[in-house]
Order: C-alpha cells, then sequence, then structure tokens
C-alpha cells in the first residue's frame, strides 16, 4: 500500500518543521576548531590523534590526478564476502567466507584461488567442529571450519566476524609473496570489531582472550609484519568509515554537530561555491572539480588502542617497535558522489614523508580514474562476492546435508530476495 497524498505532504511538513530548528551556518567555525584540536587531540592528558608532518586541507584537480604518473604500476587488492549467519533447526548455526585476492594488471592464477572458513555455533558441548586447512581445486585453494566459542546473544556477531577476518588475513598472508608493490585492503588496517569486544559485554570480552580471536589479531599482526619487513607497503581502503572516535572525543572540547567522523571530514573537505539559490537543491552550489583530502594522522585511540606503541596488542607478540603498528590515516572526499573515504596504513609504512606522498598520489589517481574505489579493490569485492542467489543455493544444500531446515523469520516472508546482517 502507498502513502496517500495527505501523509506524503504532512511528512514534508515535518521536515519543514525541524528544518527551521537547524541552523548550520555555524559548522564551518565549528568544523574550523575541531580541526585545529586535531594537532594534536588528547584525551585525558594523552595524545589519541596527531599530524604527521604539516597539518594540511588539500585539493587537487581531477583530471591532473587522473593522468598522473603513478608510482605504483601493479597493485593488489583484498577482499572477503560471507554467506552470512545462517541458523538451522538443528541447532547448528554457521557462516561461510571466502576470501580473494585480486591484481591489477589481472593475474589469472592468482584470481583462482580462495581461502574458504566456515564457523560453527552450537550449544552442544560435547561436539567440536574444528578443522584444519585442506585443499581443493588443484591446490589453487583452501577450505577451514572452526568451532565458535559460546557467547550467548553475541553467536550471530560472533560467527560472523570470526569467518570473515579470519578468511581475509590467512589468504592475505599465504599470497603475500605475489605482492611487489602495493597492497589494499578492502576495508580498516586491523579487524576493529574484534577489538572492540574488549570495550563491551564481558562475555566477549573474554572470548576476544580465547584462542581463534587471538589468531586472527596475530594474523593482522604478522601481515603487518611481513609487508614492512619487505619493503612493501600495505594500507586499508575503508569505503564507508564508520566510527565515532573523533566526535566523541571532540564533544568534550568543543560544538560537534556531526554524527560521525566521515560526516565531520566531508564538512571539512567539501568545497561550496557562494550561497545556495532559493528553491536548489543542495548539491549545486558544490564545487566538483577537485578531489579533497587531509595529510596524514597517527591514531591511538578506541578500537585502534590496543596497536599504539603502549598498548597491548591483545596480548600478541610484536616482532617490530611498538610504533611501527600504529594505526594511520588520511580522508580523501570525492565531489562527483559526495562520498568520504578513510585510508590507513601502518606508521611504519608513512613515517616516511616520500611514501606517504607516493600512497595518497596512487589512491587519488586511481579514485580520479575509477570515480569510486582504487580497481584491485573493485575486482577482490567482485571476485569474493557471494551473490544472492548463491547463497540461497548453499543454504539449500546445508538444509539437504543437516537434513534439517533453515531457521526462518516473518522477514523472510516479507522480504525473501532480502540478505541482511
Amino acid at each position: 500500500m502507498t502513502l496517500d497524498p495527505i501523509h506524503v505532504d504532512n511528512i514534508a511538513r515535518i521536515a519543514a518543521s525541524i528544518a527551521g530548528t537547524v541552523d548550520d551556518a555555524d559548522h564551518d567555525n565549528y568544523a574550523a576548531r575541531a580541526w585545529e584540536l586535531l594537532d594534536p587531540l588528547s584525551d585525558d592528558g594523552r595524545p589519541v590523534v596527531e599530524p604527521m608532518g604539516e597539518q594540511a586541507l588539500q585539493a587537487v584537480a581531477i583530471d591532473d590526478v587522473a593522468l598522473a604518473e603513478r608510482p605504483f604500476e601493479t597493485t593488489h587488492g583484498l577482499d572477503a564476502g560471507t554467506l552470512n549467519p545462517t541458523g538451522f533447526k538443528n541447532g547448528l548455526l554457521l557462516d561461510v567466507a571466502q576470501a580473494a585476492m585480486a591484481a591489477a594488471p589481472t593475474d589469472l592464477d592468482l584470481h583462482r584461488s580462495r581461502s574458504l572458513v566456515s564457523t560453527v555455533h552450537t550449544n552442544d558441548a560435547t561436539r567440536d567442529y574444528n578443522q584444519e586447512w585442506q585443499r581443493y581445486d588443484d591446490g589453487y585453494s583452501r577450505r577451514r571450519i572452526i568451532h565458535v566459542p559460546e557467547v550467548g546473544r553475541h553467536a550471530d556477531e560472533v560467527t560472523h566476524e570470526l569467518a570473515l577476518y579470519l578468511a581475509e588475513s590467512s589468504h592475505a598472508l599465504e599470497h603475500a609473496d605475489k605482492v611487489e608493490e602495493l597492497l589494499l585492503l578492502d576495508g580498516p588496517l586491523y579487524p576493529k570489531r574484534v577489538f572492540n569486544w574488549e570495550s563491551r559485554e564481558t562475555v566477549l570480552a573474554e572470548a576476544a582472550r580465547e584462542a581463534m580471536p587471538q589468531n586472527v589479531v596475530e594474523n593482522y599482526v604478522r601481515l603487518v609484519e611481513t609487508f614492512v619487513e619487505r619493503g612493501v607497503p600495505i594500507a586499508g581502503f575503508v569505503k564507508n568509515p564508520t566510527s565515532r572516535f573523533l566526535v566523541r572525543t571532540l564533544e568534550r572540547k568543543t560544538a560537534v554537530p556531526w554524527a560521525n567522523d566521515a560526516a565531520l571530514f566531508t564538512r571539512l573537505l567539501e568545497q561550496r561555491d557562494g550561497e545556495l539559490p532559493e528553491g536548489a537543491e543542495p548539491s549545486a552550489a558544490r564545487k566538483d572539480e577537485d578531489l579533497t583530502f587531509t595529510s596524514w594522522f597517527v591514531s591511538r585511540g578506541s578500537s585502534d588502542e590496543p596497536m599504539s606503541a603502549d598498548g597491548d596488542a591483545m596480548g600478541i607478540e610484536r616482532r617490530l617497535e611498538p610504533e611501527a603498528y600504529e594505526v594511520t590515516f588520511c580522508y580523501l572526499y570525492d565531489p562527483r558522489n559526495d562520498v568520504t573515504y578513510k585510508i590507513e596504513a601502518p606508521r611504519a609504512v608513512t613515517q616516511d614523508p616520500e611514501m606517504r606522498e607516493a600512497l595518497t598520489t596512487q589512491l587519488l589517481s586511481e579514485v580520479a580514474t575509477q570515480r569510486g574505489p582504487p580497481e584491485a579493490i573493485d575486482k577482490a569485492d567482485e571476485l569474493a562476492k557471494i551473490a544472492a542467489e548463491e547463497k540461497l543455493s548453499i543454504r539449500r544444500k546445508f538444509e539437504e546435508t543437516f537434513g534439517s531446515e533453515r531457521l526462518r523469520s516473518y522477514d523472510d516472508v516479507r522480504w525473501p530476495q532480502a540478505d541482511s546482517y
């Protein structure tokens, strides 16, 4: 049933009444003040964000940077896709993740390889589903089963994240020697959602110190060490940054009217041309000739704290100096689609100003050309993705094998094609 016109009109009136109470005329001043406070930003006397080199907001013409000479001729991207947590009437809850690495230019043998991880959760304490890696597809690919610890109502979350992060990190380590110039992870540099378990409920904090979550974290630590020791840069390209760490910290020092960090940096980086004509769309005043971006910062708070120099890396031994693992970041804004991206890299990579410039130039050029994420990231995303039809087929095979139907909810009736997590 569609909304009658009278209801649509009144929803618009609600918006009008809210708009009358919102005035963002001072938001530029708030953003400027927040920007100043990042040099450095302290929390209880501890610097949690500070600039690397000169702090700056910068712009480059899209047409120019698209044609710029790229520092890295070959790039590799890594991503993992999941089935999403699926429960069955026999008490099993499982997820399946597949990780893939892509190269630009294309490497067909590399693209063929997969790492499959299935995570299994059950309340039956007598069963152990753990299984080590097994090869298939003529040795190109491998699979593994992981028994998830008991975590009560967090079972879906833990089942999902362990599958995703283990598949991604294991596949990256397996093929690290194939990368000679630059590796881009599709997402953050470290498994931040696992890091966040320790600051949440007791059951999650305890689970974070169990064997498998520890193995996942160790994989990412070893991955950074492998690339640093080989002198090959590694970075994470975050397409949908959702962190609230900066705005939460800034709220104790100044007015912060933004919902998350990406919104703050969008305000700082978006360029507008004069006043908006009456009745015009908000986008009408946006300048779209330049990509804009920030200088680089070190981050040591919230989910970045475990990998800071004074963090404990969740108990994992670090072979390099602790500072080498710290998260550094910059933000990049593309006005053509009004999207803000976040780039992360270990401090060992970005502490060299020339490497910071090379990494920034490469990603600016790729975003300018692709009108989105870098080519290797796009390829990896496509390789790792499990399509909706494939998910349905896999779930049916599980039902046949288990002799048990998938647990369904009314949402499956209302939205039979939906696949949410």
